[in-house]
């Protein structure tokens, strides 16, 4: 069973940055994205899903082994900030009570 954990982050630029981080991790991984979706496959058990509209970048990160959970989290927040650096924004991660 996989553990699933939501961020909704507040942010005008949720498109372009959905677009950059599925972008960097193209390069690495099989990446589907447009503008307002996209799913960057890190391995078989472990993914992170976007959607992006007007006002926030909805992240779902789905992981295969629950120890690898908050590491996960912490790269994905990382490399977001990374991106937004213009800008403050708050990655609260909570888990999904929808359970895979």
């Amino acid at each position: 069973m996989s553990t699933t954990s939501v961020s909704s982050v507040k942010t005008e630029h949720a498109s372009r940055y959905l677009q950059q981080l599925c972008k960097h991790w193209s390069h690495k991984f099989t990446v589907e994205f447009n503008e307002g979706a996209g799913k960057v496959p890190f391995n078989p058990e472990t993914s992170l899903e976007l959607a992006a509209d007007a006002s926030s970048l909805l992240m779902t990160l789905h992981v295969g082994k629950a120890e690898d959970l908050e590491r996960m989290q912490t790269v994905v927040a990382d490399h977001l900030k990374r991106f937004a650096f213009r800008e403050e924004l708050d990655v609260v991660w909570t888990a999904d009570a929808r359970r895979v």
